[in-house]
């Protein structure tokens, strides 16, 4: 085995490891904006879902991801990682069936370790969006839908060979195929699950609900931001130099761009800079540019990310004014910047700008063929992941049951659902329930959805 292999497969498993200690980093994240009495619920759905994901990953979504197939779906290599290793090479000639990803010279454990921690970043975007209402039991069993084939057949479509990359889509690590897969797989629960208690009053006025650790949810975007730089410059999967080294700049520039523009923002309309928007601006930017990270130049990733810093903080506003409810804005970071992120590669792309041939977008001369590739790869992913999503999650909802009873609510899903807490030593002050009767005029008992 020569040497580039050696420093490539190196390179690859490194950078696979930065992107599995992001599930650190959402921990913390979702933790930090959740109310302490849910704090345990949030670490443990952190936790589970990465072993959920990976365990439908390997049984059948990279199969149905990168076996050959046709352009909707793979059907080969499929069941628990089958099939030859396709690595050039290693010595390997046969190419039927992961030919999609045998441009990448690494051995194929290597390739599929890559791919899984990807799989995994994708359910998790779903945990905080659904947080402190759902049922423990119901959020694993929706992560078994996404990992199994909800993220690996749009993973098919762009990554695998199918119709959006045979349309000339690209999306270089994965503001769709991750972020915006779990974005629309986050709505639908939403929808169906529905505000957490006390949000919205009767007349419909927005009760803020703080979370209870802006140092950890800080600590955890540091942890995500350290992560990025092994999302982004390691989905080359090889050891090139000059493109790693351009995508990890277009990668900071855009986050740090995002962070002063989504706090400008913020200072303006609420009067302060919000630290809550702040972070989540961070995560904006690095959403933003996961797409066009490789396909743009470091100037272009400046602007890339002072839009995605606006729109975080105009959609979260957004978002509540709607009633739709989500506890962390993971609606506003994945879903608005993965979509913006991708049209932005038919925007701002730039020919072999680190070698690809992606033709040049919209603002460099190139019209509109490489814009209308990304809308339709946008297109179809909302409506397949949010169709099939909704359906799955009104299907658990019907069997299982989706949302956790009133009292439990209240009182918090650490005691309800995992029988413990994060801080047993504090005191906590629990609501009157005739409070909250009168709010309702449900029972205390009585269950929810």
């Amino acid at each position: 085995m020569d040497t580039k292999v050696v420093l490539d497969t190196l390179w690859v498993l490194i950078a696979a490891m930065l992107v599995f200690f992001m599930n650190l980093g959402f921990a913390m994240v979702e933790s930090g904006f959740a109310r302490a009495k849910n704090c345990v619920n949030i670490l443990s759905k952190n936790f589970i879902v990465f072993a959920a994901s990976s365990l439908g990953f390997l049984l059948l979504g990279w199969g149905l991801m990168f076996g050959d197939g046709n352009g909707f779906i793979g059907l080969q290599g499929l069941f628990f990682l089958g099939g030859a290793d396709n690595s050039p090479a290693i010595g390997d000639a046969y190419k039927g069936v992961y030919s999609a990803i045998n441009w990448t010279g690494v051995p194929l454990l290597a390739k599929f370790f890559f791919q899984l921690v990807f799989c995994g970043t994708a359910a998790t975007i779903v945990s905080g969006a659904v947080a402190e209402r759902i049922k423990y039991k119901s959020f694993i069993a929706f992560t078994f839908v996404m990992a199994i084939f909800i993220y690996p057949v749009v993973g098919h479509w762009i990554w695998g060979g199918g119709w959006a990359a045979k349309l000339g889509m690209f999306d270089f690590a994965g503001s769709t195929v991750v972020h915006s897969v779990g974005g629309w797989a986050a709505l639908a629960g939403i929808l169906v699950l529905g505000p957490r208690f006390g949000k919205y009053t009767k007349d419909g006025k927005i009760n803020p609900i703080p979370g209870h650790n802006l140092s950890i949810a800080t600590i955890g975007v540091f942890v995500l931001w350290l992560g990025w730089f092994g999302f982004n410059p390691g989905s080359t999967m090889a050891a090139d130099p000059g493109a790693i080294s351009h995508v990890v700049m277009t990668t900071n520039t855009a986050a740090i761009a995002a962070v002063l523009s989504s706090t400008l923002l913020a200072w303006i309309i609420l009067g302060k800079p919000d630290l809550g928007m702040t972070l989540n601006g961070c995560l904006a930017g690095l959403v933003a540019i996961t797409a066009p990270c490789a396909f743009v130049s470091i100037g272009s990733s400046l602007l890339i990310g002072a839009i995605a810093g606006i729109l975080v903080v105009l959609f979260v506003i957004f978002f509540d004014r709607a009633k739709i409810d989500d506890p962390v804005g993971a609606l506003s970071v994945h879903l608005v910047n993965g979509v913006f992120g991708t049209l932005a590669v038919g925007l701002f792309a730039q020919d072999k700008i680190t070698g690809t041939e992606t033709g040049n977008g919209l603002f460099f001369g190139g019209g509109f063929k490489l814009l209308g590739a990304q809308l339709a790869g946008v297109a179809g992913t909302a409506v397949f992941v949010f169709g099939l999503s909704l359906i799955a999650w009104m299907l658990i909802k019907v069997t299982m049951g989706i949302r956790v009873s009133l009292q439990e609510e209240i009182e918090g899903l650490d005691i309800g659902e995992h029988g413990n807490t994060a801080y047993p030593e504090f005191l906590t002050r629990k609501p009157a329930y005739s409070a909250v009767n009168g709010e309702t005029g449900l029972s205390i008992g009585s269950k929810s959805l």
